[in-house]
């Protein structure tokens, strides 16, 4: 039996339908997820993307566990610089940000704000905290990682194993200049 569930943008045009558990919920401090939060959040509308630790709340999903099911056509990536092997992507209906995509990788790193606060999944562990001046001031509420742990690349590893060391793509139009 799967275990489905709707998440979307905040205008509700843009969809996407999850199977199963994510590979972990975690915040992100790492410099380029700070830099291109604080662009993102230019953009009319956009919601708040990086919280005042300087943290970017991201949910990882395997790539065979996403479908977009609606709204396809409003999703437009932007990359820091055009050969960033990272690109965020975005609806425009809203300019709610979605996904955060490594060339390459197995997995989605979906913005935590798709989904309603109740309902998001706990937070399990910060990463990239030595990017930040002083890690000190964060809460030690959860993991506060410097760089990403043994433990970490192995959830992440295991996930593409499962997947069959597959690495689906997901093509979106355009782009988003900011």
């Amino acid at each position: 039996m799967s275990d489905y569930q709707e998440v979307g943008c905040a205008c509700g045009k843009v969809r996407l339908r999850l199977d199963g558990p994510p590979i972990a919920s975690v915040e992100c401090l790492c410099t380029s997820c700070r830099e291109a939060g604080k662009i993102l959040e230019t953009l009319p509308g956009s919601p708040k993307i990086v919280d005042g630790k300087g943290a970017t709340p991201v949910v990882m999903q395997r790539k065979d566990r996403v479908e977009i099911v609606s709204g396809s056509e409003h999703l437009r990536e932007f990359r820091l610089s055009p050969k960033a092997a990272t690109r965020r992507v975005v609806a425009t209906c809203c300019n709610t940000p979605v996904f955060l995509e490594f060339t390459g990788g197995h997995w989605l790193s979906l913005y935590a704000g798709l989904w309603p606060d109740n309902a998001r999944p706990k937070l399990e562990l910060r990463t990239m905290t030595g990017d930040l001046d002083d890690p000190s001031a964060l809460p030690d509420d959860v993991p506060n990682l410097k760089q990403h742990s043994l433990t970490f690349y192995a959830r992440v590893l295991g996930a593409w194993i499962r997947m069959g060391f597959r690495s689906p793509k997901f093509s979106v139009e355009g782009e988003l200049n900011v």
